[in-house]
């Protein structure tokens, strides 16, 4: 019975990972919400952003996400590629996709952009199966631990796939508001052989907004954040606020979950507090979000971002600002 325990266990954990990881931080590095950033400032671009969950358990999640990205301007297009890797310490579970990125710009009104694009990834998920110790490999009169088991349960350690995503763009010089569908060949990222489980689309609704504060000589900007992610039945929405002042950036967000899967679930999960900073065309951001559920002391979520435009002396009109 033991053994099944264990199997059961791991499969749940399995159906757990086909959810995309998500980063607070979207509005400093949007690449992991949307390809239609790709080229987005009209200049080469490139950042990296890390993020540590739960760090408090035995039980820490690391999530890493690197993108360099340019500007064609002769075809009103940009291409990039991103790197995305997320790990979990205690069943070593490991997750890594590469991507390749299109974006296309054309204007609809005088202040307004549309940027569609496409994006086709290469996505392993590894698993370290050998870890496992099932019923039959253990000898209690011999003390010996078998090397081999014929337990009819044969899982793969690793799973390959095929990935590709669209997405969109309405932006002006101060504000955007996007869609992100994800996964729209819902690759099969079943572990087990001859096995079938889809990863299911994943979508997303999400923008900053400026809100003008008064004098036009004021050059401090005030925008509204929202994120709204629907994967499966599973459901995020982050919504905040951000000022911008000089150089020094700061915001707070609140992340909730609005359709409750479990009647016991919380509606408000956390509450994600941040600052950044410009310098000489990098952006350095750090958030943290605290814990507002019954899980315990998970000691929260935090993470670092850092970016850099390869042409920080250009204003681009028209351009995105994040």
């Amino acid at each position: 019975m033991k053994k099944y325990i264990i199997i059961l266990t791991v499969l749940v954990c399995f159906k757990g990972y086909s959810q995309d990881p998500i980063h607070t931080q979207f509005f400093m590095i949007p690449e992991t919400l949307s390809s239609s950033f790709t080229g987005g400032t009209q200049s080469t671009r490139a950042g990296i952003i890390h993020r540590t969950q739960w760090a408090g358990l035995n039980f820490s999640i690391n999530t890493q996400f690197a993108f360099v990205d340019n500007w064609f301007e002769e075809v009103s297009s940009g291409i990039g590629i991103s790197v995305l890797n997320h790990q979990e310490t205690t069943t070593r579970y490991n997750f890594t996709q590469v991507n390749l990125n299109y974006a296309y710009q054309f204007s609809i009104s005088e202040d307004w952009n549309v940027r569609p694009s496409i994006s086709a990834g290469y996505g392993a998920k590894d698993f370290g199966f050998q870890n496992l110790l099932l019923e039959d490999q253990i000898n209690v009169f011999s003390g010996i631990i078998n090397a081999n088991s014929i337990d009819p349960i044969n899982l793969n350690e690793s799973v390959r796939f095929i990935d590709f995503s669209a997405s969109v763009l309405f932006n002006n010089e101060n504000s955007w508001v996007g869609l992100t569908v994800k996964h729209l060949n819902q690759p099969n990222i079943s572990m087990s052989f001859d096995g079938q489980e889809s990863l299911e689309m994943f979508m997303s609704l999400h923008g900053s907004l400026y809100i003008p504060t008064g004098s036009y000589r004021n050059e401090n900007k005030l925008f509204v954040l929202a994120n709204a992610m629907q994967q499966g039945i599973y459901s995020r929405l982050d919504l905040g606020a951000k000022y911008e002042m000089d150089r020094f950036s700061f915001a707070l967000l609140a992340a909730a979950n609005p359709n409750k899967v479990d009647p016991n679930s919380h509606l408000l999960t956390s509450i994600n507090a941040f600052v950044g900073m410009d310098w000489e065309g990098f952006k350095f951001g750090y958030s943290y979000d605290f814990n507002m559920s019954d899980i315990g002391q998970t000691g929260g979520v935090y993470e670092l971002s850092i970016s850099y435009d390869f042409l920080n002396n250009y204003k681009c009109f028209g351009c995105p600002d994040y």
